[in-house]
């Protein structure tokens, strides 16, 4: 495998420190395709493995890339409370059907501070009875952080799951002021 994909596709990545620990973030020229929790070697490359076999193309290590310098900035202002949205780019390539739709949704409508149940964003997509999916799409979600999954919660009251750990998800709260800040 090449560093061209298939389509000519280049993928960049770079790994940046955080309050809730290293994240990866990888993008194309059509903008940032992925972001990982928990970026340690082995994370980190078991990542960039399945990247490679979906975009088929070997990524490249580039933390002073174009494709990547202003995701990176508006990271870093995200954790400082500097940022309250995202104006990024996003490659959606890695999601599509109702996974992508929903995503998209999430993004586009959930402002920071704010938090949304499972059930209210499957109406919001026109799918009421697909709480459960939209669970299923949070999971799927490639870009955890900015299109904001963290925000999903569950009707009862409860924070519900989260791939990035729910330390992740309380911190990522906490930050944006809807829980009081973990104890640990």
């Amino acid at each position: 495998m090449n560093s061209l994909g298939r389509d000519g596709q280049q993928v960049v990545w770079a790994v940046v420190g955080t309050d809730i620990g290293p994240l990866l973030l990888a993008a194309t020229r059509e903008g940032l395709v992925n972001v990982v929790f928990h970026a340690t070697e082995v994370v980190r490359d078991q990542a960039l493995g399945r990247l490679a076999d979906r975009l088929g193309t070997e990524p490249v290590e580039a933390p002073g890339s174009p494709l990547l310098a202003e995701a990176i900035r508006q990271v870093d202002a995200y954790f400082a409370g500097e940022r309250h949205a995202f104006e990024l780019p996003l490659d959606w390539s890695l999601i599509s059907g109702f996974n992508r739709q929903v995503l998209r949704e999430l993004a586009s409508g959930v402002p920071y501070g704010a938090v949304v149940g499972y059930g209210d964003l499957a109406r919001r997509v026109g799918q009421p009875g697909a709480a459960q999916a939209v669970g299923t799409a949070m999971g799927a979600n490639p870009l955890p952080v900015v299109v904001p999954c963290h925000r999903v919660v569950e009707s009862d009251g409860g924070i519900g799951g989260f791939g990035g750990g729910l330390e992740t998800k309380r911190k990522l709260l906490a930050l944006e002021g809807v829980l009081p800040e973990p104890l640990f």
